[in-house]
Order: C-alpha cells, then sequence, then structure tokens
C-alpha cells in the first residue's frame, strides 16, 4: 500500500494498517481538521481533555471521517499529550489520502 508523500502525517505499516499522527486541540469551537501542523494533522475538538474525554472524541470523530468502525482505530501513543498516534486497521490508504486532501484547508496537499 503505497500512501502519498505530500502527506507526512500518514505512514504505512509492514502489517498493511496505517499510522496517523495528530497534534488535538481540545476545547476548540468546533469539531474538525485545521490542515498540517509540521508531520502532524491538526485536529481540532470541542472536548475538554479530562477524564479521556478527547481521546474518546478523537476516535469517534476519525471513525466518521474515514467511515470505518471505531474498533478498527486505535490511539498507539500520546494518550495524555496534545501529540497522539492513531493505528487505523481495514482502511484503504489511498481512500484515506483522499479523503483528508479533500479536506484539509487550501493550499495543502
Amino acid at each position: 500500500m503505497v500512501v502519498r508523500a505530500e502527506l507526512p502525517c500518514l505512514q504505512s505499516l509492514p502489517d498493511g494498517c496505517l499510522l496517523l499522527r495528530l497534534h488535538v486541540q481540545p476545547r476548540a469551537a468546533a469539531n474538525g481538521l485545521a490542515g498540517l501542523q509540521g508531520d502532524m494533522l491538526k485536529l481540532r475538538l470541542t472536548a475538554p481533555p479530562v477524564d479521556g474525554k478527547a481521546n474518546q472524541a478523537v476516535i469517534a470523530y476519525l471513525a466518521n471521517l474515514f467511515q470505518v468502525p471505531k474498533s478498527a482505530l486505535t490511539i498507539k501513543s500520546g494518550h495524555q499529550s496534545r501529540n497522539k498516534t492513531v493505528i487505523i486497521a481495514g482502511v484503504d490508504g489511498q481512500r484515506l489520502c483522499a479523503v483528508l486532501a479533500h479536506l484539509l484547508p487550501d493550499g495543502e496537499p
């Protein structure tokens, strides 16, 4: 599976899963993608960063965005950090790239 080089936040893993690097901004005015921040995808969430609510919101938002079950998403690292690494199983890398490219603000890949 080949992932577009223009999306440095996304990486293919040998087992066929994808690794997505996120920078999460909790307590935002609205849920949504806010572009790339270095090699991370910035995700704004209305959920507060307490009692795992922001982590639950990350999983729910990404599951809805990529149209996969929540069980296909796992936060690998960053449970108590704004910088998170998420493993996505059972999704086509090219389709995921197309979804992200369509939703990123103008001027970004």
